[in-house]
């Protein structure tokens, strides 16, 4: 822990000395003026991005396809910022099960009555599902049959990104994606990383989606909004004073909040940043370091030189969290993709066609 100090403390001050930016980073869409901007201007011609995705991929066919979905991610997260968090963790939790496919928006029926979204790690906590629904009859009404719901799921994993941010983490989303028609709550279970999870356990899961470790600590920082439910932590002893890392402070104040022993009648939500539990930023990383963060996946960031280092630069360095934030999501977003007939796209985002 000296040796992280002294690391911490040697960046802190050379940033300070030398206003260290992260490179080729800018704030928002052009003249915004780093809020969230206004709707973008017509799309450029589609740009390849790998795994058969493109940079307006609707252009053509829908082209306002983007600008409808924003709009309907805007007003709900303007709203309820939580909305937003909700939808940043629904792209997490579609991609690394069956692929960025849409599987996660599935509703249980007769012939598979335990899908995705009522696994463990996505119900009751899961949120945003409304929002999808509200987006897919907007993009229904003016491009029946165009924009997938894997899609959809991308762009307002972006979009509420932007708006949380102020604009600061906002990026092209690459589109082109098909909706999955397979949903098991047992696949959700196998590949979804418990927030329990040490940081081996952490890196070969993100590794078997062909993530590396500078990913897996960019997207942690997505902790820093949004709530968990004390099951979460309790069991996993980071309140217990003797064996906990966790600041005694905090420690304190979340004892005084949740239940010793959490149970599905009683298990209350607490705020992941106590700092900007609102805002999308790199503070995460500042509470990494101080020992004010709620799991221990959390925590485990600095079990490693490298991964410590990671928390430490995208701590202390301006912009650059966000720069890498936005990169992951992308690379993230193009995890085991299914196009062309190797999937549909769904009238009804809850539903096979």
């Amino acid at each position: 822990m000296a040796r992280l100090a002294a690391l911490t403390t040697l960046l802190a001050l050379l940033c300070s000395v030398t206003c260290c930016q992260a490179e080729g980073y800018g704030y928002g869409y052009p003249g915004s003026g780093g809020g969230y901007p206004s709707p973008r201007p017509t799309p450029p011609a589609p740009t390849p991005s790998g795994a058969g995705l493109a940079v307006g991929f609707y252009r053509d066919a829908c082209p306002n396809a983007e600008a409808i979905v924003r709009d309907v991610v805007e007003k709900a997260v303007e709203q309820n910022p939580g909305v937003g968090a909700g939808l940043i963790r629904m792209l997490f939790h579609d991609c690394f099960v069956q692929g960025c496919d849409a599987s996660v928006l599935l509703d249980p029926t007769a012939a598979n009555s335990q899908p995705e979204k009522l696994s463990p790690p996505n119900s009751p906590s899961l949120r945003g599902f409304e929002v999808i629904d509200a987006a897919k009859a907007a993009l229904e009404a003016a491009c029946p049959g165009t924009v997938s719901c894997a899609d959809i799921v991308a762009f307002a994993g972006r979009d509420a990104s932007a708006v949380l941010s102020d604009g600061r983490a906002d990026f092209d989303m690459p589109a082109g994606r098909r909706d999955g028609r397979v949903s098991s709550a047992n696949d959700a279970l196998q590949f979804l990383p418990p927030p329990s999870f040490n940081l081996s356990e952490l890196a070969a899961n993100f590794a078997a989606k062909g993530l590396d470790a500078d990913d897996l600590v960019v997207l942690s920082g997505a902790h820093t909004v949004g709530r968990s439910h004390c099951s979460s932590f309790v069991g996993d002893g980071r309140l217990n004073a003797s064996t906990s890392d966790m600041n005694p402070a905090l420690a304190a104040s979340l004892r005084s909040q949740c239940p010793a022993n959490p149970t599905a009648a009683n298990d209350p939500t607490v705020v992941q940043d106590v700092v900007t539990p609102s805002k999308l930023d790199s503070q995460y990383y500042k509470n990494v370091l101080n020992r004010n963060v709620l799991f221990t996946s959390d925590a485990a960031l600095l079990k490693s030189g490298q991964t410590a280092a990671a928390v430490v630069r995208n701590a202390f360095v301006p912009g650059l969290w966000e720069q890498k934030f936005a990169k992951a999501m992308v690379k993230m977003a193009s995890i085991e993709v299914k196009t062309g007939a190797n999937g549909e796209i769904r009238r009804n985002c809850r539903v096979v066609n």
